[in-house]
């Protein structure tokens, strides 16, 4: 293997076929693997004719040509499928061990489809590929299925869904050993209405690089590189992501009170330092992972797991008004071992203690109050009592009750923890999301605030188009590849591009692999529009929009979208109505794709 193993496995629970099928390696190379391969097979197999719950919606489980080559954060992989949550196309990556595991175990893809008519699990060990019965599985929680099928980091991975999946919550996850998730848009959901609880992966083979020496020598060099950052090698090995809560806080752009405020008074108690100085058992990496960026907690009452990540314990913090971190801590060790994202379920909670305190919904929900935090995180997981209406995310919540307005979603994904009202640019990333609200198709945190790699002004509308197409191009590449974004923060495209050609053997550039970011971005632009999106759907909420911040910071501004969104169409090659120019398909060889279509 000398980055792509050259094959797909694809599985059909409703007949129980098991195949192997050849990897295109022209489509390899114009799309690489991870969230690009899963988009370009999307396409292909999930029309708009299917529903993100029927049998007939894939799930397709992909890594990258670097994965599990040792080179630093080479763990990741990526699922993608058509969203319960929004309906558009989702990609989620996840890192750990579980997609070192299972690119060792010979493939680079993964597609299932159908739906089995009992409980089943799939395992792919030396022995073989084996769709079993898993009906003993059925009901249990992640931690539980994890412990049963024998999760051994190294040896042998296990991802599962918990109870959230299994009842089709919208905004259930995809667990991978553990604590580790595909969060985003529903995936858990997709794979529960597959009856599919666990896929069980042991490899032996290895991603050997066509070029061992120069391999060898780009290790040496990215190495230094984050040893060098003083966020790669500092900031997050000792607070964790977290470490931005009181940056974010101080400039006015987290987001308090489901978006109400843009400061949060107690966010130096939820914060990175508070984390490192009260809770914090020892730091814990993924495979290959020099960052270290990963908490091992422990709350007063005796609970122990990962995290909170910063999303997470904004989510359960700001977001509800809460300040006491040990609640927020065990939330989020709840919705791990239930199958939950951690942030739409804070977000909807958030939202709901709007409506509760607004008299929408008949409740004593109320901000600052964490009392009922895991009472409504397992109404969630079981559809019971209100939660059945919290699994539907905040904006099917809000819209039920009579307060769209009251949801903070971008095509009904929950936005994550940065107001764009202090962050104009990271206005645009949301609205212009191929899967919705999320800060990880194009993050404008580092210009924007960590002056990585320069402080651009925050507030500032003229220009940023052209620096958000860049930072989602990139991103798509970084989650191609299949690369951690912090790792990106640290090494330029031009190291990646030299450590891709030691490792395949053909030759990449900088400039190849940005083009690649950009045919992904504009593959996943086309799957939207042909579910029927438009430009329309490229919008923020009407309070971002049109309620100014009304202290702090940020005091007066509110998210002036409209004139980066006409330069974001015009930058892009696209029309005044969010289309790719034929042009511009052409150039990144999508025209013959969509020609049929259009």
């Amino acid at each position: 293997m000398e980055g792509w193993a050259g094959k797909i496995l694809d599985i059909d629970l409703t007949s129980g076929s098991i195949e192997t099928l050849p990897l295109d390696m022209e489509m390899a190379r114009l799309f690489l693997g991870g969230r690009g391969l899963g988009a370009r097979l999307l396409w292909d197999l999930v029309g708009p004719e299917v529903k993100p719950l029927d049998p007939e919606n894939a799930l397709i489980f992909t890594t990258g040509p670097i994965t599990a080559s040792s080179s630093q954060t080479s763990n990741r992989f990526n699922v993608s499928t058509k969203s319960p949550l929004t309906n558009t196309l989702l990609h989620a990556n996840s890192g750990g061990w579980w997609g070192m595991q299972f690119k060792r175990t010979g493939y680079d893809a993964m597609i299932i489809r159908g739906k089995s008519e009992t409980p089943v699990m799939i395992s792919i060990t030396e022995a073989g590929i084996s769709i079993d019965d898993a009906s003993d599985l059925w009901g249990k929680t992640v931690f539980e299925t994890t412990e049963a099928l024998g999760q051994d980091r190294n040896k042998r991975n296990v991802l599962c869904i918990g109870p959230a999946g299994e009842n089709l919550v919208r905004i259930a996850a995809i667990m991978n050993d553990k604590e580790r998730s595909l969060a985003r848009g529903g995936a858990g959901a997709v794979m529960g209405s597959k009856n599919l609880k666990a896929i069980v992966v042991e490899g032996k083979e290895k991603n050997k690089p066509a070029d061992k020496d120069q391999f060898k020598f780009m290790l040496y060099e990215t190495g230094k590189l984050i040893k060098a950052s003083p966020l790669t090698s500092q900031a997050l090995p000792e607070f964790g992501t977290t470490v931005v809560m009181n940056v974010v806080n101080e400039i006015g752009a987290l987001p308090t009170r489901n978006f109400q405020e843009s400061q949060f008074e107690d966010a130096h108690k939820i914060s990175g330092e508070t984390i490192t100085d009260t809770i914090l058992v020892k730091n814990q990496a993924c495979w290959a992972c020099p960052i270290t960026c990963t908490r091992i907690t422990k709350t007063a009452s005796g609970e122990e797991g990962e995290g909170p990540e910063f999303e997470s314990a904004w989510a359960f913090g700001a977001q509800c008004g809460v300040g006491d971190l040990d609640a927020i801590t065990e939330a989020n060790f709840l919705c791990n071992d239930l199958g939950i994202d951690t942030i739409s379920m804070g977000n909807t909670i958030g939202c709901a203690m709007e409506m509760a305190e607004k008299g929408f919904i008949d409740n004593d929900l109320r901000f600052g109050d964490a009392t009922k935090f895991k009472e409504l995180i397992r109404e969630t997981a079981y559809r019971e009592g209100l939660g059945d209406d919290l699994a539907e995310g905040s904006y099917r919540l809000a819209e039920k009750y009579g307060a769209p307005e009251l949801s903070m979603t971008v095509k009904k994904l929950e936005l994550p923890a940065y107001d764009p009202r202090g962050m104009q640019g990271q206005g645009l990333v949301y609205a212009t999301s191929n899967r919705g609200a999320c800060h990880e198709t194009g993050n404008m945190l580092g210009p924007e605030v960590l002056s990585l790699p320069r402080l651009i002004d925050r507030f500032a509308t003229q220009g940023k188009a052209g620096i958000v197409s860049v930072h989602q191009n990139s991103a798509a590449v970084i989650d191609s590849l299949v690369y951690c974004k912090f790792s990106a923060m640290a090494v330029a495209e031009e190291f990646f591009a030299r450590t891709l050609t030691a490792v395949t053997g053909q030759l990449f550039t900088a400039d190849d692999l940005m083009k690649v970011g950009e045919r992904v971005w504009n593959l996943e632009r086309l799957y939207n529009l042909r579910e029927g999106f438009t430009s329309a759907d490229d919008t923020l909420p009407d309070r971002l929009l049109n309620v100014p911040v009304a202290e702090g910071p940020s005091e007066g501004f509110v998210a002036n979208l409209d004139p980066m969104l006409v330069e974001y169409y015009q930058f892009r090659g696209w029309d005044e109505n969010g289309v790719p120019k034929p042009e511009k398909l052409e150039e990144l060889g999508l025209a013959e794709l969509v020609q049929p279509v259009m």
